[in-house]
């Protein structure tokens, strides 16, 4: 069977989704439907609005299903009638097997790691958070458990020094086409080899991040908080709380990027402090770290340097 012959679903939420659905649909591959979240409100009027996947699926001219309960009756119906080959699943909530089990071919699911390492909801983060060199990105069989099917395709992709979560983010989506579509080949050709996951074995886990999780702990290591802050920017980005020992107040502001700029220890471990009215230097347990793109509150984004202009503060950092 041909792949682009194939009826498929397709199941995603965010940017990463929609650039592959569009990927599928511009590229001629069938895909006779879209299911996605249902819309939430957003921005400061708090009016419905649909994800990254749904706007990109109106814009496509693609079916859209957006039920509230995987298990509804009358979503179960509508998806059963769209008689698909196969389902595909980009950056989605867990499925009941009712649902994944469905197509004749099977459900598989792209995910943004190596598995069976940083299993969860934000494998990308954690990656370079734990400073890892290599991470890649893997399409498996969805079963029960999350991120535990069997593999179909893997491709790892190198990590740089330099390189944020973001910037990482973009090259997943890149080369998620063609692993996508390689996929699809197999499947669609059949008598295809899985790898099974051993779940014995102990893996680095990827849980969601939650706003609680963004703030830097100072008593760590340079390398740890730069790896840290890499690994947040530019969302949900690393936090800090910063006390300005002159007013006595405290603020807040994010950190989007940061360099090691020595390795002594100078001052007491989380000070703070301006070197030539353009360096904003903090002191970690090894060493000093030097912030160099941050937005302080009420602020833009923007270098050091531009943010020091006319600011005269120093203090201490906290982890909040």
């Amino acid at each position: 069977m041909n792949s682009k012959d194939l009826r498929i679903v397709f199941f995603g939420t965010p940017e990463i989704a929609a650039v592959e659905l569009q990927h599928l649909v511009q590229s001629g591959y069938n895909v006779v439907g879209v299911v996605t979240n249902v819309d939430k409100p957003q921005g400061r009027g708090k009016q419905l609005m649909g994800c990254e996947v749904k706007l990109k699926a109106e814009e496509l001219g693609l079916k859209i299903l957006q039920p509230v309960s995987m298990k509804d009756e009358n979503f179960l119906n509508e998806l059963k009638g769209l008689q698909a080959d196969v389902f595909v699943v980009v950056a989605f909530r867990m499925m009941p097997k009712v649902v994944y089990s469905m197509p004749p071919i099977g459900t598989f699911n792209l995910h943004t790691s190596l598995l069976p390492e940083y299993r969860g909801a934000a494998p990308i983060n954690w990656a370079v958070i734990n400073g890892e060199k290599t991470t890649g990105i893997t399409t498996f069989l969805l079963n029960d458990k999350m991120d535990c099917g069997e593999i179909l395709l893997q491709e790892q992709i190198t990590v740089t020094d330099t390189m944020n979560a973001g910037q990482l983010y973009d090259i997943m989506a890149l080369k998620g086409k063609k692993l996508i579509t390689d996929t699809l080949e197999i499947l669609a050709k059949g008598g295809f080899k899985t790898i099974k996951q051993d779940l014995s074995l102990p893996s680095k886990p990827a849980p969601k991040i939650f706003k609680q999780d963004t703030y830097i702990n100072w008593e760590n290591t340079c390398e740890n908080i730069r790896n840290f802050i890499r690994g947040l920017s530019p969302y949900p980005c690393a936090k800090a709380v910063f006390f300005d020992i002159n007013t006595k107040k405290e603020y807040e502001f994010k950190v989007f990027e940061a360099c090691i700029y020595n390795n002594s220890k100078q001052k007491s471990t989380g000070d703070f402090w301006i070197e030539q009215k353009k360096h904003i230097l903090v002191q970690c347990s090894d060493g000093i770290l030097e912030l160099t793109d941050l937005q302080l509150n009420g602020k833009k984004r923007m270098p050091s340097s531009e943010l020091l202009k006319g600011l005269r503060f120093e203090g201490v950092l906290r982890k909040k």
